[in-house]
């Protein structure tokens, strides 16, 4: 689940009001070249140009330059600014948002936007039947919001419960328009609406650009929408670029290539191995964001059969495994230093929400060792570590076979836990068969994996931690499998806690609820925490506004903004 998070209101009813040339940080502040074109590589092609169906990340990358949202999270200081909204109020009991448009709003046909078209797209999200991977974002407490039209300007959404995070679920829901589409909704087909091959003037969208052309196997051109609503502090219409070239590279080694040469002006999510030769390369600019939201762990199911399952829920052997990760080495050997060692889910690059008190994992063997004795386990002049019926310890471990990270990553883990006696059997494995084995069949010893959150509010992540969220790891129900163990005492409160930072009345009481959260999650160590990747971007050293985020769109999120410092031919 990818939640957004709020500033919520304190007894009062809370307005959040704005101008329309908010300051972005790195911006320039004084008028800028315009015109031009900008060349980015990706490693895939979009799949479809409809944001209702678009689900891979490279499909929604692309339409964030095409499509605007009411409300917009920052991705570089990952708070909320206004968008297509002028402003939205917020009723004493949480449960009301009224959002005003910004007036003169149109579509890159010229079409106006109005209240219609922002309540159309939230019905059509909500409709089951259109199956749109972001509906779960719009169930609050089992219960679907309501939407409703006020006046032509004025929307009200209506939660079932009070939710803290409303404000940010705005985010990313993109507004459609209700006379382009309706009639395909009505009919049972908008899920096939605007493909690939749709006429680009079919294609209306709110963003900063429109779709120009599409060729398929090589690039997606993009270019100004002329009724784009954003200006710059000087009042300068946005974007200053006249077009986009998205290329299509195939793979990261197609990326690096294209970049060394300059047939594309930026790219991004790049290995750390490309960044040594960036750095060195004439004339590019190279930007290492720092750490990302991503967490990638080692896990145990709670759910095997013994005695790996028995293992599992011994919180001596977990802590041991904490303690016998080298997670300097993983960051050294794997990422080339550029990622971050972790002992809890948020990352050091969620400044936001990041715990004090969580307990620091370090690199210690013997300390893994004495606690391993004393939940009973033995190892006898360096030979196997068994436990107290004398079975070895051993068990496979499951990573995504596409992932050369997590690879590298559950081999220096396999190493780690050799030193102290156990043997872990690597399982390399196509990750849809993996995301079975742990959500479904519940048939695996313990694996590598990783979760990139999908905002910097905790509940982002609600599915992880929750008991009954889909992706609750370590011991969760499944159809084909036993039932899980009922949760640990620990586990209860932290659904408590998740519980009560959703409906706190205050941003403080929120922190406090998450920090308690991670501290729980830290000590009882479900997952051993690894490693968080760094974001890694470059781009044209003439290329102004470059600032890659560390959330989705990593490269695109301020496009609207980038501009050539040199006369471009």
């Amino acid at each position: 689940m990818r939640s957004r998070c709020a500033l919520p209101a304190t007894g009062i009813v809370f307005v959040v009001a704005f101008s329309g040339a908010a300051a972005l940080p790195g911006a320039v502040a004084t008028p800028v070249a315009r015109g031009g074109r900008v060349a980015i590589a990706v490693t895939s092609e979009p799949k479809t140009l409809n944001p209702l169906t678009a689900a891979d990340q490279t499909t929604r990358d692309v339409l964030s330059a095409l499509s605007a949202d009411l409300v917009h999270i920052n991705r570089l200081t990952l708070r909320t600014e206004p968008a297509l909204a002028a402003s939205w109020s917020i009723s004493p009991d949480g449960l009301h948002y009224t959002v005003t448009l910004r007036d003169g709003l149109r579509f890159s046909d010229g079409a106006p936007l109005t209240a219609d078209d922002v309540v159309f797209t939230f019905q059509v999200h909500l409709d089951p039947r259109v199956n749109s991977p972001q509906r779960d974002l719009l169930i609050v407490d089992g219960k679907p919001m309501g939407i409703s039209k006020v006046s032509p300007t004025t929307i009200r959404f209506d939660l079932p419960a009070p939710y803290a995070p409303a404000e940010r679920l705005f985010d990313a829901f993109w507004i459609l328009p209700k006379r382009r589409l309706e009639r395909a909704y009505l009919d049972g087909r908008i899920q096939q609406a605007w493909s690939l091959g749709t006429p680009p003037a079919d294609v209306v969208t709110a963003g900063a650009f429109r779709v120009r052309q599409y060729v398929p196997g090589q690039r997606l051109t993009i270019e100004r929408n002329p009724f784009y609503w954003k200006h710059d502090e000087d009042g300068q219409p946005l974007p200053y670029l006249d077009s986009i070239d998205v290329v299509f590279a195939g793979d990261q080694n197609g990326q690096l290539l294209r970049l060394l040469s300059h047939d594309v002006a930026a790219a991004s999510k790049l290995r750390p191995e490309d960044l040594a030769r960036l750095e060195q390369a004439p004339g590019l600019q190279v930007r290492d964001a720092g750490p990302s939201l991503e967490y990638n762990f080692l896990f145990f199911n709670w759910n095997a059969p013994p005695p790996v399952g028995d293992w599992a829920r011994s919180l001596k052997f977990r802590q041991a495994m904490a303690w016998a990760v080298d997670r300097a080495a993983i960051v050294r050997l794997v990422f080339q230093g550029r990622a971050a060692a972790l002992s809890s889910p948020v990352t050091p690059g969620n400044g936001l929400w990041r715990a004090d008190g969580v307990v620091e994992y370090g690199y210690d063997p013997a300390r893994a060792a004495r606690l391993l004795e004393e939940a009973g386990f033995r190892r006898q002049a360096g030979g196997p570590l068994v436990d107290a019926a004398g079975r070895p310890v051993e068990f496979s471990l499951m990573v995504s076979a596409s992932s050369q990270a997590r690879r590298k990553m559950a081999t220096l883990v396999q190493d780690d836990l050799a030193k102290i006696g156990i043997a872990a059997r690597l399982q390399p494995i196509e990750f849809g068969v993996m995301l079975d084995a742990v959500t479904k069949t519940r048939r695996f010893d313990a694996a590598v994996w990783g979760i990139a959150s999908g905002d910097a509010d905790p509940n982002a992540d609600v599915n992880v931690w929750a008991t009954s969220g889909t992706l609750h790891v370590w011991n969760m129900k499944a159809a084909n499998a036993a039932a899980a163990p009922p949760p640990e005492p620990w586990e209860v409160d932290v659904d408590r806690l998740m519980r009560a930072q959703m409906i706190a009345t205050t941003v403080a009481a929120r922190k406090a609820a998450y920090d308690q959260v991670q501290q729980l999650v830290s000590a009882n160590a479900p997952l051993v925490f690894l490693a968080s990747p760094h974001v890694l971007a470059a781009a044209d050293r003439a290329l102004g506004n470059f600032e890659p985020g560390i959330l989705d769109p990593v490269l695109l999120w301020n496009a609207d903004r980038w501009f050539w410092a040199r006369p471009q031919s």
